[in-house]
């Protein structure tokens, strides 16, 4: 593999397109797919080095990476240089390398890729997929998903964050936990309190619970308090979220309203 670069593997020139080089894959995948290549024992080697460069040179930053060392060195040092960079994980995660040969399986009854991935990868290549009532996903990861140890913090709010979760968590075989939305209010105290401070009762709707909140003198008007934790719960584990109490003064309040009278 050394010896060879991406190019010369795929059987293409260095300005083919992205649909030729889908092509030259499909073309190259059928040849050596191993049902078809069980007196050949280097065939798995031989489609190994065709998923890679594959997966390299159809994403286009991994192609515009390697095509920036093609430049700067020969075939065999771009390679080298190239793989200090990316790892196996680095290359593979992402690739529809697995699409091609579960169509292959549909089209001539070969193995699909959960089947054959064993011989090629081990225990690295997995496929993954999530299925909804109107929403489905499938792909492939190579490696190790790392989530930590308790958490993973998933990005996207309501179904989209599940989707991504449950990827992941089928992906890594962990559970993986969400932190609760913060909740946020509005109370209204006395010009007293608000200038020497004190406890200010106050009722929480979402939890239907009383708590007294430690209110701090000379609080100013808009100021907000946050009461750790007592925002809406966490899935899978996770923390709950804090709930924001913004501070106005009745006064304040009556001021405010003032200014929209006409009189």
């Amino acid at each position: 593999m050394a010896n060879q670069d991406y190019y010369q593997i795929l059987g293409v020139t260095k300005d083919v397109d992205m649909a030729q080089i889908k092509v030259a894959y499909r073309d190259l995948a059928f040849r050596f797919h191993p049902d078809t290549n069980k007196d050949n024992p280097d065939a798995v080697d031989k489609m190994k080095q065709i998923n890679e460069a594959y997966a390299v040179l159809s994403d286009s930053k991994k192609r515009r990476d390697y095509d920036s060392l093609r430049q700067q060195y020969d075939s065999a040092d771009a390679y080298t240089h190239f793989r200090k960079n990316y790892s196996d994980q680095d290359i593979f995660t992402g690739t529809d390398i697995h699409t091609v040969f579960n169509e292959f399986a549909k089209s001539f009854g070969f193995r699909n890729f959960d089947d054959i991935s064993q011989e090629f990868y081990g225990s690295k290549g997995k496929v993954f997929e999530f299925k909804g009532s109107d929403f489905s996903f499938k792909g492939f990861f190579f490696g190790r998903l790392d989530v930590g140890k308790s958490s993973f913090k998933v990005p996207l709010p309501g179904k989209m964050g599940w989707i991504i979760q449950a990827l992941l968590q089928n992906i890594s075989g962990k559970r993986i936990s969400l932190k609760g939305k913060n909740l946020y209010d509005t109370i209204q105290i006395s010009p007293d309190i608000a200038k020497m401070g004190g406890p200010y009762a106050y009722f929480h709707r979402w939890k239907s619970k009383k708590l007294v909140v430690k209110i701090p003198p000379n609080v100013p008007y808009g100021q907000q308090i946050r009461l750790s934790g007592m925002g809406k719960d966490g899935k899978g584990g996770g923390k709950s979220g804090d709930l924001y109490l913004k501070i106005e003064t009745k006064l304040s309040l009556a001021n405010k309203i003032r200014k929209y009278l006409p009189f």
